[in-house]
């Protein structure tokens, strides 16, 4: 069954999760250099069928673009010509890299363990992921 995948996009990282088969819960993936996604994407896709991938949008309070709006905005001009037939979706990521945080500090993560970036964008990405999914309006 095809999965649904995450991308919380950064000019240096970049973190990945996805759903399980039956879509119901998000999963960290990875989080890896920004230079290696496209690879990364290839070699997964290549594995593993996904019917759809979000990515979070990065919006001030007042929703206008932020500094990181352009780049990820020229992420998705790519990956619609690398990836044709993969439906990229833009949703809100407002919070989540915070929320990343919280939850790492809640879960009784060592402060060491937190400051590890990869991580961070990883979980952003699954809070991201699970937001959808929780929204049914959304799927």
């Amino acid at each position: 069954m095809p999965r649904i995948l995450s991308i919380d996009y950064g000019a240096k990282r970049t973190g990945l999760a996805v759903t399980d088969p039956f879509k119901m819960i998000a999963s960290g993936l990875t989080g890896i250099h920004t230079k290696d996604l496209e690879s990364y994407l290839s070699n997964y896709f290549r594995q593993e069928p996904v019917e759809l991938v979000i990515i979070g949008h990065p919006l001030n309070f007042d929703n206008s673009d932020t500094h990181a709006t352009p780049l990820v905005q020229a992420f998705i001009n790519r990956f619609k010509k690398v990836f044709p037939t993969i439906p990229i979706v833009k949703v809100d990521e407002r919070f989540t890299s915070k929320m990343a945080v919280q939850s790492m500090v809640q879960s009784g993560m060592k402060k060491k363990d937190r400051q590890n970036k990869n991580l961070v964008d990883e979980i952003a990405a699954t809070i991201m992921l699970q937001e959808y999914l929780n929204n049914p309006s959304s799927l």
